[in-house]
């Protein structure tokens, strides 16, 4: 088998990484985004929740959160497939991150924008949906691509809950064909091209929904 082979042979796990990374970032942004509502209501029991979910899930490692889900919820009559485990996990960890970056982001919207959008009758949804959103989106994404990326980073673990990703390819063509090194290095090429794309994806994005004057091209 040459190394031409092994790069065709692990690249068969390459979309079940993806579909992975996807899936992630999909329920990590909606986590964030109702978190960051969530943090938005006026009651300190509120608050005080926000913030020790971002704690806690951003202190945990990924891959004890993991067999928490997958292996220790079954102790409690709760079975969660593993696609949708490892989605969970990473959909956890990622929003208690991407509420930090939204956080951030709506503490720099100008407050004379949102005094301005309550002066004309909006309420403070409208004023949300219609002022704070888009512009917190857009100063996010820096914030958010990082996040994504991490999220890539995390997929390895997935072969400890049975999905065919890349990883468990490698695992299991190194036990036949003894060439760890050949097959690793193989892995590190295949995460290095999947990384790439996205990187050049997200950069793509933030260049066109980037904030005029806030950054020079």
């Amino acid at each position: 088998m040459t190394f031409w082979d092994i790069l065709l042979t692990l690249a068969k796990g390459a979309g079940y990484t993806i579909l992975v990374t996807l899936a992630s970032i999909g329920a990590g942004l909606v986590i964030g985004l109702a978190l960051t509502v969530f943090g938005l209501v006026q009651w300190k029991a509120a608050r005080a929740i926000l913030a020790v979910y971002t704690y806690v899930f951003r202190s945990i490692p990924v891959l004890v959160l993991l067999f928490i889900v997958f292996f220790g919820l079954p102790g409690a009559g709760i079975r969660i497939p593993p696609f949708l485990s490892m989605v969970l996990t990473l959909g956890l960890v990622s929003g208690a991150y991407l509420a930090e970056i939204f956080r951030g982001a709506i503490a720099a919207v100008s407050q004379d924008e949102i005094l301005a959008a309550e002066a004309a009758g909006m309420s403070r949804w409208q004023s949300f949906y219609y002022i704070i959103l888009p512009q917190m989106l857009r100063m996010s994404i820096p914030g958010m691509i990082n996040e994504f990326t991490s999220i890539l980073k995390y997929t390895p673990f997935a072969y400890t809950v049975g999905i065919p990703e890349i990883m468990k390819q490698a695992m299991s063509l190194a036990a036949l064909t003894l060439r760890g090194l050949e097959i690793y290095l193989a892995v590190g090429i295949i995460y290095f091209a999947i990384y790439k794309v996205f990187v050049l994806t997200f950069m793509a994005l933030e260049k066109k929904f980037r904030i005029p004057g806030l950054a020079h091209d």
